[in-house]
């Protein structure tokens, strides 16, 4: 097992690795054989802007699109953070972890029939380390340590590294690293923004924009006997429309998370036929200070904004009626590399002193020359987390005597507006696939290294410690600096974290075969799903 791989499961002894499954309804002691049939139905409470995975941060993509998809390696559902192959039968490392061999299996083809060989897997990762003109990769930045991607034979890949990369192998597990056809890559490299074509479990059938999409068997799947299902149908619905959709029987799973209120109300009518499924979520909440505009490119107008929310309280009051739970900084709360509660109070914003930490902010405002201080928070119009989170949000800026407009935007349309520098403050996300430094500092960072550096900043500060930490294989050394990178960037104040979520998946008993992770974009290819009905 290469040394970096051996390190990220050192490092997740600190997490909730496994989720706790409270099985509410019987359920058989012992293993069942898998049925093969039926038609899986799913709510997705958010339609992908577009379906390139390469240029996306959305579940709202993956959790209809990624069954399209192979990748080449990906994490292991039963057993996260544990990295599995995919596409690759085997891999090795150099001594060195200068150079990454992956053997590809020699069966697979393209939903059109073509085989799939390294050439794909190159023109795939070329595209998301060094993204032709027009064409968006948002994890660009994980990616900088790859020198250069090599194909000696149809069924090998060769990823030559510029310096040891610390989680390289989970970096390359990313869902979102779907696997495209050269050949129709170099016809037009944005193909897949508007088309699907990909060789997973199963192929495309139709979107209906606004309503469905359905994907059917692909009987060629290079692995034997899956999928099970013979097909699944994702409905687009608000996030209100999941419980009555449960109830009425029209979709049996909704994989990204529901409240807790919902829960209970789930289970007070079919505690019986229900399995609920509870985890802490890598995913916070956050604010986004667009620091191109006055006077939010003013340090002291950007921390009094954040030490003006008491997240403590928010914590505790929060959690009853939302997903909204835990208080943390860029890392998640409980994750090894975290910073530890004794730190993270001393950070503006942190401290559990609501009272004071409001009076220095009113002080700070007025330093800045704002009196009657007014401004809009952009946010995306999906109800859970984000309108609770901006509501109360919203009211601890009251408190202060700063006004603000709560503006929602259906996802696009919000996606757009924050990815043009169109907004004042936008209440954001960070969403990644694995509790990793390397995942979860890419919003923070400026634009010229990620395209996702949504505030706009330029301080190169943030990106030469990331980079750094990327290649510090002593896990002591890496937890060091980025502990003192978390520190720095929440100092600043480009982009803050609100609070961190509590992930709980209330689904039919006769789901089988989907396993649930920290992470709502993990083990979403639904190859091994299946029905017992």
């Amino acid at each position: 097992m290469p040394r970096e791989n051996s390190m990220m499961r050192a490092l997740a002894t600190g997490i909730l690795a496994a989720a706790t499954s409270l099985a509410l309804a019987a359920t058989a002691a012992v293993a069942q054989t898998p049925k093969k049939g039926g038609t899986l139905s799913f709510a997705v409470v958010a339609e992908p802007p577009n379906y390139d995975c390469h240029g996306s941060t959305t579940f709202a993509l993956i959790h209809p699109i990624a069954p399209h998809y192979s990748t080449l390696l990906k994490f292991d559902g039963k057993d996260y953070p544990k990295v599995i192959g995919d596409l690759a039968e085997s891999w090795q490392a150099s001594p060195d972890g200068l150079t990454y061999t992956f053997k590809l299996r020699s069966n697979v083809k393209f939903h059109d029939g073509t085989p799939l060989t390294s050439e794909d897997v190159k023109a795939s990762y070329d595209r998301i380390i060094n993204p032709p003109q027009g064409v968006v990769s948002i994890r660009k930045a994980y990616y900088s340590e790859v020198g250069a991607v090599e194909t000696p034979d149809p069924t090998t890949v060769v990823f030559k590294m510029k310096a040891p990369m610390a989680g390289v192998l989970e970096a390359l597990a990313s869902p979102f690293n779907c696997i495209y056809s050269a050949a129709k890559l170099k016809q037009n490299p944005r193909y897949p923004e508007t088309e699907i074509m990909g060789s997973g479990a199963f192929q495309f059938v139709e979107h209906v924009k606004g309503a469905t999409w359905t994907g059917k068997r692909f009987d060629g799947y290079f692995q034997p006997g899956l999928p099970y299902l013979d097909g699944y149908k994702a409905y687009f619905v608000k996030s209100n429309g999941v419980v009555p959709g449960i109830l009425g029987g029209q979709f049996d799973a909704e994989f990204r998370g529901r409240n807790p209120s919902e829960t209970k109300q789930l289970l007070d009518k079919m505690k019986d036929d229900l399995v609920v499924s509870e985890s802490p979520w890598v995913n916070n909440l956050m604010l986004v200070f667009n620091t191109q505009r006055k006077p939010f490119d003013d340090i002291r107008v950007r921390q009094a904004l954040s030490m003006a929310i008491n997240r403590w309280g928010g914590s505790e009051a929060l959690s009853k009626i939302s997903i909204l739970k835990f208080v943390g900084g860029i890392m998640r709360p409980g994750y090894a590399m975290a910073l530890p509660e004794e730190e993270l109070v001393k950070v503006p914003g942190f401290s559990k002193d609501a009272n004071k930490a409001r009076e220095d902010a009113k002080k700070l405002l007025a330093e800045a020359g704002l009196k009657d201080f007014k401004f809009k928070l952009l946010n995306r119009n999906v109800a859970e987390p984000y309108t609770p989170g901006a509501v109360f949000t919203i009211d601890q800026w009251k408190r202060i005597g700063v006004t603000v407009e709560h503006e929602q935007l259906e996802t696009k349309l919000y996606q757009d507006r924050v990815a043009a520098g169109d907004f004042d403050v936008a209440m954001e996300f960070q969403a990644d696939f694995m509790d990793d430094p390397t995942a979860q500092f890419s919003k923070f960072l400026t634009k010229k290294l990620s395209p996702s550096g949504y505030s706009g900043h330029t301080d190169t500060k943030i990106d030469e410690m990331y980079e750094k930490q990327k290649t510090l294989l002593d896990v002591a050394e890496r937890t060091k600096l980025v502990r003192e990178l978390d520190t720095y960037a929440m100092t600043q104040a480009y982009t803050v974290p609100l609070l961190w979520w509590q992930r709980i998946i209330v689904n039919h008993k006769k789901i089988k075969g989907w396993h649930m992770t920290p992470s709502h974009y993990l083990w979403q290819d639904l190859s091994t799903v299946w029905l017992d009905q």
